[in-house]
C-alpha cells in the first residue's frame, strides 16, 4: 500500500488480504513471541506454564458509532478492554489476537489508523503486550473481535469468588467519566432525528473541561493495568473489571463469592448515580482482607449474604444498575 493509495482513499476491497495484513504489520512493533505473525498461529513463551485467555467483540451499532470513533480511538479501546479483563485476574498482558470484519468499502486508511490505535494501547498499557496474529475477513457489519492472553508469572489467579465477609472494597480507576462521556455523546452529538454527527475538532474544543475528559475516557479508555497487577500482588481476594457499571459488575462478584457487596455512596464522588450505574471506565473493582494493605479507594464492605447483592447506604439499589447489550441495546449506526 503506497501513500498514493491511500491519498485515493483505497479501500479493502481493492486489496488482497496479504496487503491489508501487510499494512497493519507494518504499523505495530516487532514480535517478541518466539514465533510472532506469519506462520498459521503464534508461539508464546509463558514463565510458569499458564496462560490467561479473554476475549471480546465490539460491533458497530451496539458498542460504537464511526461517527464518533476513529479508527485510531477503536485500536486503542479494543486492546484496553481486553487487557483490562487480563490484568483483572492477576496476569500480566502478553498478546493480543485481533480479528476484522469489514465491509469491502472500508478505507485503507480506516486500517492503518486501527492498528496504530493498538500498538499506542500496548504501548502505554502493557508494554510486554503485542499483537501476535488473527484473521481478516468480509462483513456487511464492521466487527472487531479481540483475543488477549496473560502470564500469571508465578501468581495465583484472582477470582470473583474470593471476596470473604469482612473484607473492604475497593476501587483503583476511575468511576463515571465514560458515562459522563456517553451521555456527551448522545447529548451533543446527534442530529434531529437522533442519527451521529461526526464530532469536529472545533466541537470537541467547545466542551468543558469535565465534559472533555469523559469524551476521552469513553473514546480511549485507560484501565491502570499496572495498578490491577500490583493489587494482586498485594494479597486481593478478589478482583474483576468494571465494565458494565459498578452495582452490576459488584452483583456479578458478590454472586460468585456468596456474599453482599455494601457500598457507600458518600465515597463516591459528587456524582454516585454515574458512578454506580455508568459503565466503560475499566478500573478495578477489589477486595482485600483486612490485614491487607490495600491498593485504591475503598467504597465498601463485605458482610454476609443477605436478601441483595449489593446494596448501597445499607439498602437496595433502586436505580439504573449498568450496562446490558440485551437490554440496552440501540441498532442505530451511524
Amino acid at each position: 500500500m503506497t501513500d498514493a493509495e491511500t491519498t485515493r482513499a483505497t479501500t479493502v476491497g481493492e486489496l488482497s488480504e496479504g496487503q491489508i495484513l501487510r499494512g497493519i504489520l507494518d504499523r505495530l512493533p516487532p514480535s517478541t513471541a518466539p514465533v510472532g505473525p506469519g506462520d498459521d498461529a503464534a508461539v508464546l513463551s509463558v514463565p510458569d506454564g499458564r496462560v490467561v485467555a479473554t476475549t471480546d467483540s465490539l460491533v458497530h451499532g451496539p458498542d460504537f458509532r464511526l461517527a464518533w470513533s476513529s479508527p485510531f480511538d477503536l485500536g486503542f479501546k479494543s486492546a484496553a478492554v481486553n487487557l483490562a479483563d487480563v490484568a483483572a485476574m492477576g496476569a500480566r498482558p502478553i498478546a493480543l489476537l485481533v480479528a476484522l470484519a469489514m465491509p469491502d468499502d472500508t478505507p485503507v486508511s480506516f486500517v492503518r489508523g486501527f492498528a496504530d490505535g493498538l500498538a499506542a494501547a500496548c504501548a502505554e498499557l502493557a508494554p510486554d503486550c503485542a499483537v501476535e496474529g488473527g484473521d481478516l475477513t468480509v462483513s456487511d457489519t464492521l466487527t472487531i473481535a479481540v483475543t488477549a492472553l496473560g502470564s500469571l508469572d508465578g501468581r495465583d489467579p484472582v477470582r470473583r469468588s474470593g471476596a470473604r465477609v469482612g473484607d473492604g472494597v475497593y476501587v483503583i480507576g476511575e468511576l463515571g467519566e465514560a458515562a459522563r462521556g456517553l451521555d456527551v455523546l448522545f447529548a451533543r452529538f446527534r442530529d434531529a432525528d437522533g442519527t451521529p454527527v461526526v464530532i469536529t475538532s472545533e466541537a470537541r474544543a467547545a466542551l468543558g473541561a469535565d465534559d472533555a475528559r469523559g469524551l476521552a475516557r469513553q473514546l480511549t479508555p485507560r484501565p491502570p493495568i499496572a495498578e490491577a497487577l500490583r493489587a494482586a500482588d498485594a494479597g486481593a481476594t478478589a478482583m474483576m473489571d468494571i465494565s458494565d457499571g459498578l452495582v452490576l459488575d459488584a452483583t456479578r462478584l458478590a454472586d460468585a463469592s456468596g456474599v453482599t457487596i455494601a457500598l457507600d455512596s458518600a465515597t463516591l464522588g459528587d456524582d454516585p448515580d454515574r458512578a454506580l450505574g455508568g459503565g466503560e471506565d475499566h478500573g478495578f473493582l477489589v477486595t482485600f482482607a483486612a490485614e491487607a494493605d490495600p491498593l485504591g479507594r475503598r467504597v465498601g464492605t463485605v458482610v454476609a449474604r443477605g436478601s441483595e447483592a449489593v446494596t448501597v447506604d445499607d439498602h437496595p439499589w433502586s436505580g439504573r444498575g449498568g450496562w446490558d447489550p440485551y437490554r440496552d441495546w440501540d441498532a442505530g449506526r451511524g
